[in-house]
């Protein structure tokens, strides 16, 4: 695609989003954002109203997620991206952001084939025996088939959406310009750097647009978990995987959400919940690489029992200082102890906390309400979102695994409950939390740290004399110079010299009126009616500056 073709459809699709922000009731925002000029490649009018399209009265977060769900794969994945941020989300938006559903109408199977084609450098037919009419699965990214390769192996195919990466990249340029409007045009809105924010979930979205970097995913899972029996990791064919087909092998057995399925098998769900949660909190609090996104529509439950996660495009990762601090907010919690929550919220916040004593207050609320039940009547996702909204109303802003984990937490709690009604996922967290406590990274390097900054002393101290003597030569050799920066002086600066010209200009101006008045009162010719005319043309300019001088000072009144 040229470059014409790009800008052709950059317009369009800006066109089409418009359209959809006009046919749910949006006209506030096109006007409050200056979008007017592209309403032209709309199919609405600019004041449409939307009781001609709903029938029934929606608010306007049910009207904000049939947006997002009409503008297709990108904004559906930025809606999931925004529902894990209650820092930056209002809790009822959050509430209907999580019903986004990540399936869409599938693409042909000459479209699958020619990508595949494409992808293996070499006929479908050489590689796989079958290769069937539909798909199994279909999502905003890609679709997933399951086929049969030439040596009887039953796999499942993942084929990346056609044009996915144009619509994507596309999709992210025209969110980055709506934020940087956002930021412009609303100063409220401007402190949730929602630039930053696109330009995060853009990096996001790329990964997961590169099947490559999920295969290797897998693998590392592969090697973290080689020698646990409860898990399974999907084998997956290297030679057969690109940027945009991924081959695994496929798994046959329970979604973890049929539960009466999972008894029927002999199975326990009880006991699935309580091993499940743990390979989760194990990859969160132990490996520090974890999947994102265990909810149940990605768990199989094996025939024997063993836990396989099917789709792993959506992972995180935290530092083992980060592992520490969550650990000891849990902690906190758990023993009543909102100090200790304090200060390592603190640590935490990439930016310094202006209320302290507010954000102290809530806390010790959250943890006086918590403090009459027992260590099974606590419900985490209801604390994490507690917890949320404390960060978003001290405008406290944290890494970004930092909310993808608390995501992980609360999805896994709900498979836990949906299995086991009486399961609890802070019995299950509290001997991670134990442990992370003793297992404080900073006192693990700590004879490390302390050796280098003695180290580091020692050098400083030795070459102390030598700066300390070439300093002293500077100064006697008047080689030495102080830098001032002033700040806050430039509007004063500008203003000063636009009034010295004006004054200047004012004297200019009143010698040529009195040099003018002089000529015309000495009669020099040559005369226009008996009036020196070099003095008629000395009063005309002097005018027209006059008028020039008004018009300027009336202009930087305004401004």
């Amino acid at each position: 695609m040229n470059v014409g073709q790009r800008v052709t459809f950059r317009i369009s699709r800006y066109g089409e989003i418009i359209s959809v922000f006009l046919k749910y009731g949006f006209e506030d925002i096109i006007a409050g954002l200056n979008l007017q000029k592209y309403a032209a490649f709309t199919r609405w009018p600019f004041h449409f109203k939307r009781r001609t399209v709903f029938k029934a009265p929606l608010s306007r977060w049910e009207r904000v997620r049939l947006a997002i769900e009409e503008l297709g794969p990108t904004f559906i994945k930025f809606g999931q991206f925004l529902s894990n941020r209650p820092d930056l989300v209002p809790a009822e938006l959050i509430d209907e952001l999580v019903k986004l559903q990540d399936s869409v109408k599938p693409f042909s199977r000459m479209e699958a084939l020619a990508i595949l084609e494409h992808a293996l450098k070499r006929p479908v037919a050489e590689v796989f025996a079958d290769f069937p009419a539909e798909p199994i699965a279909s999502a905003s990214v890609a679709q997933v088939y399951r086929a049969r390769l030439e040596n009887g192996d039953d796999v499942a195919v993942k084929v990346q959406r056609p044009n996915i990466r144009q619509t994507v990249a596309t999709d992210l340029d025209i969110l980055g310009h709506l934020a940087g409007l956002i930021e412009r045009h609303n100063k409220d809105l401007a402190a949730l750097h929602l630039s930053e924010l696109v330009r995060e979930f853009g990096r996001t979205l790329n990964k997961e647009l590169d099947f490559s970097l999920e295969a290797a995913t897998m693998e590392r899972f592969r090697a973290d978990f080689k020698n646990t029996a409860e898990y399974y990791v999907p084998k997956v064919h290297a030679a057969l995987t690109t940027e945009s087909v991924l081959v695994i092998e496929f798994m046959d057995g329970i979604k973890v959400s049929d539960v009466e399925s999972l008894k029927k098998a002999g199975l326990v769900p009880s006991d699935i919940a309580r091993v499940g949660v743990n390979l989760v909190l194990r990859q969160i609090f132990t490996n520090g690489f974890f999947h994102a996104d265990p909810h149940p529509g990605n768990i199989l439950i094996l025939k024997d029992g063993r836990f396989c996660f099917l789709d792993y495009g959506a992972v995180g990762i935290v530092s083992a200082s980060l592992r520490h601090h969550l650990g000891v907010i849990l902690y906190g919690v758990i023993y009543k102890d909102p100090q200790r929550i304090i200060r390592t919220l603190s640590q935490l916040a990439t930016q310094r906390i202006v209320n302290i004593d507010r954000l102290e207050y809530e806390v010790t609320e959250i943890i006086e309400q918590y403090s009459s039940a027992s260590l099974s009547e606590i419900k985490v996702r209801d604390l994490l979102d507690r917890f949320g909204r404390i960060t978003s109303e001290n405008h406290l802003r944290f890494v970004p695994g930092f909310y993808l984990l608390f995501k992980a937490l609360i999805t896994i709690e709900g498979v836990g409950l949906l299995l086991d009604p009486a399961f609890n996922l802070a019995r299950e967290v509290e001997p991670y939390a134990r442990r992370l406590m003793r297992e404080n990274p900073r006192l693990k390097y700590l004879p490390f740290d302390v050796y280098f900054a003695l180290a580091d002393m020692a050098s400083l101290l030795k070459d102390l004399p030598f700066e300390v003597k070439d300093l002293m030569r500077m100064v006697k050799a008047g080689e030495t110079r102080i830098q001032f920066e002033h700040r806050g002086l430039d509007s004063l600066s500008l203003k000063l010299n636009q009034i010295v010209n004006r004054m200047v200009f004012a004297i200019v101006l009143a010698a040529l009126i009195i040099g003018s008045s002089v000529v015309i009162h000495s009669g020099m010719p040559p005369l226009l009616y008996g009036v020196p005319l070099i003095g008629v043309f000395g009063f005309a300019i002097a005018g027209l500056l006059a008028l020039w001088l008004l018009f300027s000072m009336l202009k930087t009144n305004h401004s």
